[in-house]
């Protein structure tokens, strides 16, 4: 990738510690959707300038140019994955969007876990996972609606772009405030608070559930399949219109003949492909190979 002219205009912001010229953010956001396929427009410039902020300083640099200089050598690759760590956003909380939590268990858990079908594989994937609050979702409205889950063969896959997240979120350990949003019943049932504790952790039980991976959508994805439910909420709206067709379309081959995905309270997948019908709210089905257009 071309690195910026060191002959750059002005500034984007004139007042800040580190100038950020135009060239050096349309460098910055190329780099970054050559890498992830999220898309930074002209209103991500405030957002991309504090985050890389942060990661100059942390470099003991001096500037924009510095920074954009090192992603341009090969001594930057091991820069990357803070820069897309840096740009991600991470922000959820437990039982998002109940809607779909309350789908899960009264549609789709029923039919899973039939008596007819233990010892058939129940795979459900979180595809971007964040802080981890959406697989923890997932695996309590799992474990409070089936009462024997260990004995199936039951699993969360859940995946993130940003390695930092998965990091934490792996641990399962949470501050009283990000707990709020969880009923108590649940709360008191799947989660221990250690003698001195500020914060809680979730149970082994509910942990071993999940499997936490980062995963850059854009690249090969070691994943198999099929999956029964896919949640992939507020992601698309990252991506332009070509990638998100890409990644829905791999996703298809992936999910269950009669599987479920769950998108985002902004999204419309009907305009961006034809593998999913919608049958509520941002709730969508798989439609079968013969009807795909």
């Amino acid at each position: 990738m071309t690195q910026p002219d060191p002959a750059s205009d002005a500034p984007i912001e004139r007042e800040t510690e580190f100038p950020l010229s135009r060239k050096e953010f349309d460098f910055l956001a190329a780099l970054v959707y050559e890498q992830t396929g999220i898309v930074l427009g002209e209103n991500k410039r405030n957002l991309l300038y504090s985050r890389l902020a942060r990661r100059i300083r942390a470099l003991r640099m001096n500037s924009f140019r510095e920074y954009c200089d090192l992603l341009g050598t090969p001594e930057g690759a091991s820069e990357m994955p803070q820069l897309i760590n840096a740009v991600t956003t991470n922000l959820t909380k437990f039982f998002r969007e109940n809607h779909h939590f309350e789908h899960l268990r009264s549609v789709v858990i029923p039919a899973l876990f039939a008596p007819g079908r233990r010892g058939a594989r129940i795979r459900i994937w979180s595809a971007g996972c964040s802080s981890g609050q959406e697989p923890f979702s997932i695996a309590m409205t799992l474990a409070a609606a089936v009462p024997d889950l260990a004995s199936w063969n039951c699993r969360i896959l859940a995946t993130d772009l940003d390695s930092n997240m998965i990091a934490r979120c792996s641990a399962g350990r949470y501050n009283e405030k990000e707990t709020e949003s969880i009923p108590t019943d649940l709360r008191k049932k799947y989660m221990e608070r250690e003698r001195g504790e500020s914060h809680l952790t979730f149970s082994t039980a509910i942990r071993k559930l999940i499997t936490f991976k980062q995963l850059n959508l854009l690249d090969r994805w070691p994943m198999t399949g099929p999956f029964d439910a896919v949640f992939f909420r507020n992601v698309l709206i990252y991506f332009d219109v070509e990638t998100q067709r890409q990644i829905l379309n791999r996703m298809y081959g992936l999910i269950a003949p009669e599987g479920f995905l769950y998108a985002g309270h902004s999204e419309n997948l009907s305009r961006v492909t034809d593998h999913f019908s919608l049958i509520g709210q941002t709730i969508y089905h798989r439609v079968p190979t013969e009807r795909v257009s």
